[in-house]
Parts: structure tokens; C-alpha cells; sequence
């Protein structure tokens, strides 16, 4: 045995017995021995192999997994500008703190600087967004197992805390299989079986009892976080009577913990024309302190919004988001244990709050309603209420996770996910479709599995739904709302009709891509979806297999409609917040 495939071999290995059931791979010659190695791995069933043709869409599914199995996950890909491509998905990763394992095979060293094919300075290629390991060469000497066995627990234990970590493995030629009896004494290590390093579980709650003064009349703003940390923050909120504004991704936990989670309470804070909402937060709700939960991406800054009061943010330190730089305090974890008088609320706190956002809601339904066609505020308000019980939700950027937030009933039995590390909107399908493999594994649990994207996003990665003949096909249903172009544009000072020259050409960028087309050359279903109650029929079959129900919305009416919905919110918005609760 050569000693690059004995590295591979090993590297393997030790991924399997170190808890790693999923890996990505895609094609390539320089990672040749580790895809052979995996390849015999995953016919042997210690792990599940998943092979990809582009790197980009490879690493996006790898995160997905990651996010549906809550497992490090690691992508394999050769040298040169196959690595490049995982960018995206590394900084998604960093800053969602989602654990990826970067196998990237390289170059030996002799052959960098030379002009050789496909030798880029790869190592440490993602900068501060992944902690980089560079592997020895394998060399034909005793001992060397060890030393990459701890490389491989190292590297999990770092991806387990939420960390992607970037394994840039060197070999040397020759990359196929020798048969080689005079080396290959330690190949397989300790003969017990078991890994060199014992993994210690991951401590994802940092408790810190040292107390801390929150006023009865709080308001909580939470954002992507550990469902942990959202699900002990949201137990305080329901002890304590603090109303609740969470985005998409937080929604599930929080209700499962008893908050009273606002549906429409964003467009309570908005602060300005476009996107919709009230343009200021009238008196009786202003809170005396608002608790910022993770890393809000979608919810406007509160500052402005609710006045100069105190803020404080529950986060991992010392990451902690603050972006408007208006947080006084920080605390790594609270749970009821830290606020000892929460079990003293102000009921008419919670009424005030329930009240306005009921008024908020009949006003947006009322607006929805006598709209004949599907808009992405009415896509979203119907597809979250048409969706099973114990569904998970995928949401696409830009647009359509908004409409989510401002029109559609929090639900606490639809677990929702979306890429908001950086809130791209490359790689949405193929984490999708991770997602849907990480949840439902061969022999765990079903959880019907849909998607939620606008078109320029679900162009952007097609070469996710390019699944090989012998891959595991998700069941997936992909959602996409199809208005020809950017529609996120039409909402932005730019979509004002006193900027429409070139707008069309350099922001919104129309195409005339057959999206039924598309996926007939991919082999993936795909309907049309007309009407309110084709869009319910569509979510009531069952996910089979990979499949996309096209909506065709038209543009021009976006920004009509949220400056309506925008003028009858504010009309009726002094004599509703004021009013006593019902």
C-alpha cells in the first residue's frame, strides 16, 4: 500500500469511528486516494457517501447536512480552484457557527511555485472563516498514524463547536493503489478499534448565574442562535410576560418554550416606508428595555425604533451581534435561574403587545386578501399555513424570508432553516437539499421537507438539483416564486419610479429562463401553480422524490403592494395601538 492511499485510508478511518456518518466528495484526480478510501467506507456502511460534480453546490449540501443532522460534515475536493469554490459556504458556515470539515487534497510542496497544473496557494485560503491544518505527506516510515489520527479528532472537535476547519491534505504521486507489503504496519492503529483521542461532548450552554436586572415591560427581538440559547431566553419570556419578535429561523424554538411569539410584530418596528410597516412605535408600546437574542439579520435596527433604552444581547461571547453598536450588555447564556423577578409580569405589558399585533394582522390579511394574484407576501402567508405539522422549511434570501417574517403565522411545529451567516443567496438548493438527506436519513424519522426561493436564487444553483444515477434523491419540494428577475430591488430606494432608468438592465436583471425546461433536463417534476388553492394542493401531497412547483408572479405589482399595505397600516395605527385590548 502507497503511502498516499495509506493516509487516505487512515484519514477515513478515523473520520468513521470519530461519529462521521455523511461526506460530500466531488471528482477529482489529486483527491483520488480519498475518494477511493470513502467510496470503500460507504460500501462497507460506516458512513454515507454523497458525490457532486461542482464544489460550490458540494459544500452548500454539505452545510445543509450539517444543519439537518446537527453533525460536523465533511467536503473532499481536489486541489487548485475546486477549493476556491467552498468559499461561499465556509463564510456561510463562520458566521452561522455551523461545523464544516474541509478535506481539500493538494500539491506537494516541491511542486508549488513551478508553474505546475492546478497548484494554488489553497492552504489557509479562507482566512479568519476556517481554522486551517495542513497534513504532513505521508512518507513510507512507521508511526505517522498517530499523528494523523489526532489531526482528524482535533479538526472534529473544532467543527463540533461550531467552527469550519479546513484539513489541506498534500499528496504525492503515485495516487493509485501499489500493493506494498514492506509498509503498512500501523495502517489501522490501535488494534481495540477505537479513535486515538476521546471527543468530549460539546457544552453548548455557557451558564453565567450572576443575575441580571430586566424591567417588567421588555421586549425580545431574537434572531439565528442555538435553539438552545433561544429556547432558555423564550422560557424567560413566557415566565416574564415579554412579547416576542422572532425571526424565521428562531420561531419554532421560541414557541415550544411558551413565548408569545408575534406574528406580524416586525412591522411594529420597521421604521420606514418600504419594507412595510409602521414608520414610528406608538408610546404605549415602547418598551423600557429590549433583549436581542443571536444575530437578528432581518429585523430593523431598534434604536431608532424604541428610543434610547437600555439593550441587551444574549449570544456566544465574544461574537455577539451589534451591528448598530446600541448593545450596553452582554450575557453568554439566561435562563430563568438569572432573572428572579420574571416570575412577576406585567400582564397588560403581553396585552398591549397581543392587541396590536392581532390589529396588525387582520389589516395585512384584509390587504392579502383582495389581491387576485400570488405575491410573495401572499405565497408566504399561505404556504406557512397549507405546510404539515412537523415540516421543515427551507427559506431562500433575500425577499422571500422577509415575506415570511411580516405575513405568515408563527408556527411551532415547522422547524425553518435558511443561510443567514451571510445571506446569500448562492448554494440555496443544494443546502436545502442537504438538509432534507441530513433529516431524513435511511433509517431515522420522516419529516416532510420543503423549500421556499425566488427565481434569480434558484438560478444561481441549478447544479443542485444535478443528483447522479446511484446518489440518495431527497424528498424536497422546491417552492419557487418566479417574478422574472430581482425582485428584493423593487423595495430599495433604486425601485423608485423617479430611478427606473436602467433599472431593469443593472438591478432587477430579467431572464427568460423556461424553468420547466430546466428541470425536465435534470429529470426533477415541476408544476405551475396558478391559484391560492393549487399552492395548498401542491403542500398537501406528500414530498417524493425532488420536485419544483414554479408560482409566475408578476414584478411591476411588488412595490404597489407594499405602499398600499404601508398607507393602511399607518391610516389606521394611532387609533389601534392606542385602544384597550379586546
Amino acid at each position: 500500500m502507497n503511502p498516499a492511499t495509506a493516509q487516505a485510508e487512515v484519514i477515513v478511518d478515523e473520520l468513521a469511528r470519530s461519529g462521521v456518518r455523511q461526506v460530500v466528495l466531488c471528482p477529482g484526480g489529486r483527491s483520488a486516494p480519498l475518494a477511493r478510501a470513502l467510496h470503500r467506507a460507504a460500501d462497507s456502511g460506516r458512513l454515507e457517501l454523497h458525490v457532486r460534480v461542482d464544489e460550490r453546490s458540494a459544500a452548500f449540501l454539505a452545510l445543509g447536512l450539517a444543519q439537518g443532522s446537527g453533525r460536523p460534515v465533511p467536503v473532499v475536493c481536489t486541489s487548485g480552484t475546486a477549493v476556491a469554490n467552498l468559499h461561499p459556504a465556509v463564510l456561510e458556515a463562520h458566521y452561522a457557527r455551523i461545523g464544516l470539515l474541509l478535506l481539500t487534497a493538494d500539491r506537494p510542496p516541491e511542486l508549488h511555485h513551478t508553474g505546475a497544473s492546478q497548484t494554488i496557494a489553497q492552504f489557509g485560503l479562507f482566512g479568519m472563516a476556517a481554522r486551517a491544518i495542513e497534513f504532513p505527506i505521508a512518507e513510507r516510515r512507521s508511526g505517522q498514524n498517530p499523528v494523523w489520527r489526532d489531526l482528524i479528532c482535533r479538526a472534529i472537535a473544532w467543527a463540533g463547536a461550531g467552527q469550519p476547519v479546513q484539513l489541506n491534505i498534500p499528496f504525492r504521486e503515485p495516487l493509485t493503489p501499489v500493493l506494498d507489503r514492506t509498509w503498512s504496519d500501523d495502517l489501522m492503529g490501535r488494534p481495540d478499534g477505537k479513535p486515538w483521542t476521546t471527543l468530549p461532548e460539546r457544552d453548548v450552554v455557557f451558564r453565567n448565574h450572576t443575575g441580571i436586572e430586566l424591567p417588567a415591560n421588555t421586549l425580545v427581538v431574537m434572531g439565528s442562535s442555538d435553539p438552545q440559547r433561544v429556547r432558555a431566553v423564550a422560557e424567560v419570556a413566557a415566565e416574564a410576560g415579554w412579547p416576542v419578535i422572532a425571526e424565521p429561523t428562531a420561531v419554532a424554538p421560541a414557541r415550544q418554550s411558551g413565548a408569545s411569539v408575534l406574528r406580524c410584530g416586525v412591522l411594529l418596528l420597521a421604521g420606514g416606508e418600504l419594507p412595510t410597516g409602521i414608520r414610528h412605535l406608538p408610546s404605549p408600546l415602547r418598551p423600557e428595555a429590549v433583549l436581542l437574542v443571536g444575530r437578528p439579520t432581518l429585523s430593523p435596527d431598534v434604536g431608532p425604533v424604541v428610543g434610547d433604552v437600555p439593550v441587551l444581547s444574549v449570544d456566544a461571547y465574544p461574537e455577539w451581534s451589534d451591528p448598530a453598536h446600541t448593545v450596553r450588555h452582554v450575557e453568554e447564556w439566561l435562563d430563568v435561574d438569572d432573572v428572579p423577578h420574571a416570575k412577576d409580569p406585567n400582564s397588560k405589558w403581553l396585552d398591549l403587545w397581543a392587541h396590536a399585533d392581532r390589529t396588525v394582522a387582520a389589516v395585512v390579511d384584509e390587504a392579502l386578501d383582495a389581491e387576485p394574484s400570488l405575491t410573495g407576501l401572499r405565497v408566504a402567508r399561505d404556504l406557512m399555513a397549507a405546510l404539515p405539522p412537523q415540516a421543515m422549511l427551507f427559506l431562500g434570501a433575500s425577499n422571500t424570508i422577509r415575506d415570511i417574517y411580516m405575513a405568515a403565522e408563527a408556527r411551532a411545529d415547522v422547524t425553518v432553516h435558511a443561510n443567514r451567516g451571510v445571506a446569500g443567496i448562492d448554494g440555496n438548493i443544494s443546502t436545502a437539499v442537504g438538509l432534507a438527506l441530513g433529516l431524513n436519513s435511511p433509517e431515522g424519522p420522516k419529516f416532510p421537507c420543503y423549500a421556499l426561493m425566488g427565481d434569480l436564487t434558484f438560478l444561481h444553483d441549478t447544479n443542485g438539483l444535478l443528483v447522479g444515477p446511484e446518489e440518495r434523491r431527497p424528498n424536497l419540494t422546491l417552492v419557487v416564486l418566479n417574478d422574472h428577475g430581482g425582485g428584493n430591488f423593487s423595495l430599495l430606494p433604486d425601485g423608485a419610479p423617479e430611478h427606473r432608468r436602467g433599472f431593469e438592465r443593472v438591478f432587477a436583471t430579467p431572464h427568460d429562463t423556461d424553468l420547466a425546461e430546466l428541470c425536465a433536463a435534470h429529470h426533477v417534476a415541476h408544476t405551475v401553480i396558478d391559484d391560492p388553492g393549487q399552492l395548498a394542493a401542491v403542500l398537501h401531497q406528500p414530498p417524493v422524490g425532488l420536485r419544483v412547483a414554479e408560482i409566475r408572479a408578476d414584478r411591476d405589482i411588488l412595490r404597489i403592494q407594499h405602499i398600499r399595505l404601508h398607507k393602511a397600516l399607518t391610516a389606521v395605527a394611532a387609533s389601534m395601538l392606542n385602544a384597550a385590548p379586546a
